[in-house]
C-alpha cells in the first residue's frame, strides 16, 4: 500500500529487455540503505518490486501485463518519475489509500496555470471514467489528488505549489499519457451492487459473501 504523497522525483538511469518485459535502472535520493531487496517502490503509481541496489540506483521489472497498462513501455533513460516507498504500519495517511496497482493510462487534455496552481484537465477511457466523482480521490502518475470537477470523461484537478515543486506536474502538456489509479472503494461498491440481490439491496449476507464481516 501507498499514500500517493511522492517522496522523490527520480531519474530512469537505464532501461532494457527481458523476456518480454523491462528491467528498469531508476536513479534516486530515497535513502536505499533502508531499502531491502523485494520492497515495493511505486513509480509514477506502479507498484514495482527492488530486485538489485547499487549505490544510488535500483532495479525492478515490468512485465507484460504492467507494461500493456502502463506508460512504463515508454520510458527511456533520462525520464523523471515519481517515486514512493510502500506505507509502513502505524505510519500517518496522508494521501488515500492507493494499491500501485495502475487501472489505465488517462490523456491530459490541457494544462494551464491560475495564479500559484496549474489547473489540469484528463480525460480516462470510458470503463474507468465512471469511477471518478468530483470531491473523491484519483492517483494520477503516483500523485494521490482530489477531483475537482467531472465531465463526461474528462475530470479536472489542481496542483498546488507544494505538489508543483516536488512533482513533475507542473510539465505536463496536452497529449501527454499518465498513469491513473481510481479509489479502491469506488471499485468495491460496485462489486457489491452487481452481486445484491433484487430488491434486497446490500444486506449483510451481501457484505459477509463478497468477504466483509
Amino acid at each position: 500500500m501507498f499514500t500517493g504523497l511522492v517522496q522523490d522525483t527520480g531519474e530512469i538511469a537505464a532501461v532494457r529487455a527481458d523476456a518480454g518485459g523491462r528491467v528498469l535502472a531508476v536513479r534516486t535520493g530515497l535513502p536505499l540503505a533502508q531499502v531491502a531487496i523485494g520492497d515495493s517502490i511505486a513509480v509514477d503509481g506502479v507498484c514495482l518490486t527492488v530486485e538489485t541496489l547499487e549505490g544510488d540506483t535500483f532495479t525492478a521489472t515490468a512485465g507484460p501485463e504492467t507494461l500493456s497498462l502502463t506508460t512504463l513501455g515508454g520510458f527511456r533513460a533520462g525520464r523523471r518519475v515519481h517515486l514512493e516507498q510502500a506505507l509502513a504500519l502505524g505510519e500517518r495517511l496522508g494521501g488515500h489509500l492507493v494499491q500501485g496497482h495502475v487501472d489505465c493510462t488517462g490523456t491530459v487534455t490541457s494544462a494551464s496555470r491560475q495564479g500559484d496552481a496549474q489547473v489540469i484537465w484528463i480525460e480516462a477511457p470510458a470503463h474507468d471514467a465512471r469511477y471518478i466523482a468530483a470531491k473523491g480521490s484519483i492517483c494520477v502518475d503516483g500523485v494521490s489528488l482530489t477531483v475537482n470537477e467531472v465531465q463526461g470523461r474528462r475530470f479536472r484537478v489542481n496542483i498546488v505549489p507544494h505538489t508543483l515543486q516536488v512533482t513533475r506536474m507542473g510539465d505536463y502538456r496536452p497529449g501527454d499519457a499518465v498513469n491513473l489509479e481510481v479509489d479502491i472503494l469506488a471499485k468495491y461498491v460496485e462489486r457489491l451492487l452487481s452481486t445484491a440481490e433484487p430488491g434486497k439491496g446490500l444486506t449483510l449476507d451481501t457484505l459477509r459473501k463478497n468477504g466483509f464481516g
